[in-house]
């Protein structure tokens, strides 16, 4: 979107409650206005390879596809999709001028509950991580399986994801990652794919391979009266359809990486309790690795943003160098500490 028609969004004339603050956010995919009420976020006319939203059609759609999802666990704040309209004044969220683009319309939840909020100033306690656990358990439980969907469990298109962040993380070495670090990461990944096959066999025959949310890290939860999970990949169906084990390693990884590794032990016990699945714990630690290395990508891919202030770049640069430190550091220590400590 061009630079006017953003800075024009920024109008509470833009809005139709008028709202009395309107701030901007960015990610590498979507920009974000975050209202008094209400958050719209634009889909970024973007195609990393993984995603396309370059048409105005596929921008649509991906958004009616966000809406839908995200409604599985969150159906109270995912209120629908918002034409984004061209009037003499700019771009406007209503109106009758012709549609320029569409966006998400969310309701607004509180700021300070979120989880990587939460965990960061220590407020998070025992019972929330509870909460949380029950609240992924139910959706994991009755998420959808078929055969269309087994098809994502198996080894080789396990290798495929690991081989599309591998070619996409190579724009980053020796910036966010050494060669060699990145070296060390391709080989681990390619011997435990070889020597752990029937593992990932036994997944598929269990039945764990589901629709599940793709995104799990503690920036897509809010913790209040109600547990909110929301902001599930839409726009690919394969980091979609996956292993309920590399769905909550996401959070897992992300607790050891804001150093709470002690509440990702209190969620791991009471997720097993209540699906069953014990036997998520074998793959736990390898989904871990994977999940730190998106996590990383998907940070440096930010800092490549022209359009996002310098401050932003840093930020986005020091948590890239993090979650590969992180991946780097579950190779060396498979079994984690109570607190994780990460010295390289």
């Amino acid at each position: 979107m061009e630079e006017r028609l953003l800075q024009s969004l920024m109008r509470s004339e833009a809005y139709e409650d008028m709202p009395g603050s309107i701030t901007l956010k960015q990610t590498h995919i979507s920009y974000i206005f975050i209202t008094d009420r209400y958050v719209y976020k634009v889909k970024k006319p973007v195609d990393f390879g993984f995603l396309n939203f370059t048409t105005i059609d596929r921008r649509r759609f991906y958004c009616e596809e966000e809406v839908r999802l995200n409604r599985r666990l969150s159906p109270d704040v995912y209120l629908g999709v918002s034409e984004v309209r061209l009037t003499s004044e700019g771009a406007s969220f209503h109106g009758s001028g012709s549609v320029i683009d569409y966006a998400v319309k969310m309701l607004r939840l509180p700021d300070e509950r979120m989880l990587d909020r939460l965990v960061d100033a220590g407020e998070v306690d025992e019972d929330t991580i509870l909460r949380i656990a029950s609240k992924v358990a139910k959706f994991h439980l009755a998420a959808e399986k078929s055969a269309e969907i087994d098809r994502f469990g198996t080894v080789d298109s396990i290798r495929q994801n690991w081989d599309e962040n591998f070619g996409q993380v190579d724009q980053f070495s020796e910036e966010i990652i050494s060669a060699g670090d990145l070296s060390l990461l391709r080989e681990w990944v390619d011997r435990f794919l070889a020597e752990n096959y029937r593992l990932f066999t036994n997944r598929i025959e269990g039945g764990f391979i589901r629709d599940c949310d793709g995104d799990l890290h503690l920036s897509n939860i809010c913790a209040g009266n109600e547990i909110w999970i929301f902001d599930c990949i839409e726009f690919n169906n394969r980091f979609r359809y996956l292993d309920t084990a590399s769905d909550i390693a996401f959070l897992l990884m992300d607790l050891d990486f804001h150093y709470r590794s002690d509440l990702a032990v209190i969620f791991l016990a009471e997720y097993c309790r209540l699906t069953g699945d014990y036997g998520c714990r074998t793959l736990i630690d390898f989904y871990k690795v994977y999940r730190a290395v998106v996590r990383g990508k998907v940070s440096g891919l930010l800092t490549r943003d022209a359009g996002i202030a310098e401050s932003e770049r840093e930020a986005a640069l020091e948590r890239a160098v993090g979650y590969f430190r992180l991946a780097r550091g579950y190779l060396l220590c498979r079994t984690l500490p109570k607190t994780l400590i990460i010295v390289f």
